[in-house]
């Protein structure tokens, strides 16, 4: 029988790391890290893959994935070879088929904070369970039918958290009394409810942490179950059945007991402070800090990929890990290492300071490397830097697919040619809109600037900053 290819089996849009999508600037190919934690050896095998198969070119995804850009024709399956060699694939039974490979890869869409298990403020410690789930979700072929972009956040409450990133699933640690295991608050198409915010997004339910691998496999199937052909993720199937009645089915189908009291729906969840990616901050361990920086738009060559794990293993514990903000963090630095770490992440072009221009700019592929970007936002960007007006954080989109940010930026820069772009200003919403290219003024806000070359976009963005304090 002759063999059929893999993306034939599972046509998608999404890369992955079998499945190679063309882009302007050639094969895209996705690495989904569980929990954004990279082993030094696996980072010199990306390297080493990214030189020999591709451009060399990496960029850290929204995600707290990596992915290899300009990937070369007729390299595609040694490429995923050799990263899959690298232990970088999904960890199944050597005698299931090939294309079970690919789907469990798609899956293992479960975000963690950077700082599981060794946040100083989390409640728990995320990752066994992550662990856990990953095997299960890894392990059921049902699970194929999902979306590839279907994603699940799991947060132990940690300081270092990404909440303004909208999931299909979440699940959310709660304050627990010393004696009681922790119990997780459920919410769906969202993001957890910050004590500053409003009751967008509030817990559904609560389930206890023993319980919360079965409830995330009942509430897939639960969604499998019951979504129309066209209703591929969670928000879709939220427009016809209420968020309540679809986690009671998933309990009953599980038989797991929720709390669905008045304190449930009164829970919110401390405030995160994403600046914590950026410098040194103490761990969980008041011996050992972790020490973290950005790349330039989310870019690293393999120069980079190669020194990080160096320091690494000079400085912590062997591993290093992404973020959902395109940045690394090198975690278990003894505190009398963390100013030579520091200085040596610098001298890679990692930028260790919030307020950093470079720090405040977000920008996609742009025209160089997609077919549908109108502008060279990464050009741009680097352009922008040199003029953009302190405390403005900025997102560059070469079109309105907004691939470059899960959450929504205070202002977007919406590509219309080259050079030129309307400017949207985030607006106080409920919630994030969702991604569709439909809905370009609910994703990205009120427009208040049209066809702008990039002198004008900043001084309208200073303009439009002052504004706004003036208020």
């Amino acid at each position: 029988m002759s063999h059929v290819s893999l993306p034939s089996l599972r046509p998608s849009a999404c890369p992955a790391l079998s499945r190679i999508v063309a882009a302007r600037d050639g094969g895209l190919c996705r690495v989904k890290l569980p929990g954004g934690v990279l082993h030094a050896a696996q980072a010199l095998a990306i390297a080493d893959a990214a030189e020999a198969h591709a451009s060399g070119i990496v960029e850290l995804t929204n995600r707290a994935n990596l992915q290899l850009r300009g990937v070369k024709s007729g390299h595609e399956a040694e490429l995923s070879r050799r990263l899959r060699d690298a232990g970088l694939g999904p960890q199944i039974p050597a005698a299931q088929a090939a294309w079970q490979a690919t789907v469990a890869d798609d899956v293992r869409n479960l975000l963690l904070s950077p700082g599981a298990g060794i946040d100083e403020y989390a409640l728990c410690d995320t990752q066994p369970l992550a662990r856990e789930i990953l095997v299960l979700l890894q392990s059921e072929p049902r699970l194929a039918a999902l979306s590839p972009k279907f994603c699940l956040l799991l947060d132990g409450g940690e300081r270092l958290a990404a909440l303004d990133h909208p999931h299909d699933l979440w699940f959310a640690a709660m304050e627990a009394k010393a004696d009681d295991e922790p119990w997780f608050a459920i919410g769906l198409a969202g993001q957890p409810t910050a004590l500053q915010d409003t009751a967008a997004n509030p817990a559904l339910a609560a389930v206890r942490a023993r319980d919360l691998p079965a409830m995330i496999m009942a509430l897939l199937h639960t969604f499998l179950d019951v979504a129309a052909p066209d209703e591929n993720r969670m928000r879709d199937l939220l427009r016809r059945l209420s968020g309540a009645d679809i986690v009671t089915r998933a309990a009953t189908r599980a038989a797991i007991e929720l709390r669905c009291d008045s304190t449930i729906c009164a829970w919110r969840r401390a405030p995160a402070d994403p600046g914590r990616r950026f410098g040194a901050w103490r761990q969980r361990d008041a011996r050992l800090w972790h020490v973290g920086g950005q790349p330039p738009l989310g870019r690293i060559d393999t120069h980079g990929l190669r020194a990080l794990p160096m320091l690494a293993e000079e400085y912590g514990n062997g591993t290093f890990r992404l973020t959902p903000w395109q940045s690394v963090l090198i975690p278990d630095v003894p505190a009398a290492a963390v100013a030579d770490a520091k200085q040596r992440l610098a001298s890679l072009g990692f930028l260790l300071d919030a307020q950093a221009p470079l720090a405040r700019l977000i920008a996609c592929a742009g025209s160089t490397g997609c077919t549908k970007g109108l502008a060279d936002t990464k050009r741009d960007a680097l352009d922008l830097a040199q003029r953009l007006p302190d405390g403005v954080d900025v997102h560059l989109s070469g079109c309105p697919r907004s691939c470059a940010a899960a959450h929504c930026a205070p202002y977007t820069l919406l590509a219309v040619e080259a050079g030129r772009y309307d400017l949207y200003r985030q607006e106080p919403l409920p919630a994030c809109a969702p991604l569709t290219t439909s809905d370009v003024a609910a994703r990205f806000g009120v427009r208040i600037g049209t066809n702008l070359t990039l002198e004008a976009a900043a001084q309208l963005l200073g303009a439009a900053a002052r504004s706004t304090l003036d208020d």
